[in-house]
């Protein structure tokens, strides 16, 4: 290996994600997210809410190693960062974006989603957005 190529490999080993993702507040907080669920929850869709949901509980699990939490915090940051490729408040597209990266950050961290996870955010949809949801069909897209 060359010399760079080794400073990299040690500055790698020596990385350490939780340190780097404090003082990210200004991008991500719980409270954040919580507020995006509620002003766009039913204009984003089911399956985006689900799979916010689904992030955000994967998050919290102390079993979910920080390079994955740490995915999650990007895609979720996008999420309720104001400033998008395309601003949430324009009507049908608006979100499209913002449901993309949802999706794509589920389907990285897909091992990591347990059925304990499933049913919180279940639970979860249900006070959210005020109805009964079933997550069968979208479940059946996460196998």
């Amino acid at each position: 290996m060359t010399k760079k190529e080794n400073e990299f490999e040690d500055k790698l080993k020596n990385f350490d994600p939780e340190s780097r993702m404090q003082g990210t507040e200004n991008h991500y907080s719980d409270e954040k997210f919580w507020g995006k669920m509620m002003k766009y929850g039913k204009r984003a869709g089911k399956t985006t809410v689900y799979y916010s949901l689904l992030l955000f509980y994967v998050a919290k699990s102390p079993k979910v190693p920080k390079s994955t939490k740490m995915i999650i915090v990007g895609a979720l940051s996008y999420l309720i960062f104001p400033l998008d490729l395309i601003p949430d408040f324009i009507p049908v597209v608006g979100l499209v974006d913002d449901a993309g990266v949802i999706a794509g950050a589920v389907f990285k961290v897909i091992s990591h989603i347990d059925d304990d996870i499933k049913n919180k955010a279940k639970t979860k949809m249900n006070t959210l957005l005020g109805v009964k949801f079933d997550a069968e069909e979208v479940d059946k897209r996460l196998v």
